[in-house]
């Protein structure tokens, strides 16, 4: 995790210096890991991986948890979608059954533990998808409490 991590902060001081905005805080990071460790990474991987056969139903034709990583397309979706995603769940709409893909995770986690997982998925991604994902986020922040 602490390799992850210096990646991570590699990855956003170079943002930084590139005028991405993208502040560094290192203490904040590391906890927003450790909250993706211990809340997500079981499902979707230590490193934002996601889980194998990702993009395939599986045998209760459910989908598995996708990655997060530069690989996936969590970068495509704005801050407030995300954030509505980790705080209330998820049913992928092509699931066969009914019951939520994710859970809610919004009686677990403080509405600023749920942005630090957020921003510290941002570090999984590249430059470009990270401009992409901020100008989306323009039309649907954060909400009020996460910020």
């Amino acid at each position: 995790m602490r390799s992850l991590l210096a990646v991570a902060l590699i990855i956003l001081s170079a943002a930084a210096r590139a005028g991405e905005s993208s502040p560094v805080d290192l203490h904040q990071l590391e906890a927003a890991s450790r909250v993706y460790q211990t809340q997500c990474a079981s499902c979707h991987g230590g490193r934002g991986e996601g889980a194998p056969n990702w993009e395939r139903p599986d045998r209760q034709g459910e989908m598995p948890a996708p990655p997060h990583d530069r690989e996936g397309h969590t970068w495509k979706h704005a801050d407030g979608m995300l954030y509505r995603i980790v705080r209330n769940g998820w049913r992928d709409p092509f699931n066969k059954t009914q019951r939520l893909t994710m859970p809610a995770f919004g009686p677990a986690l403080s509405p600023k533990e749920i942005r630090a997982v957020i921003d510290y998925l941002k570090t999984l991604w590249t430059p470009e998808q990270r401009r992409f994902q901020e100008e989306e986020s323009r039309h649907a922040p954060f909400p009020p409490e996460a910020r």
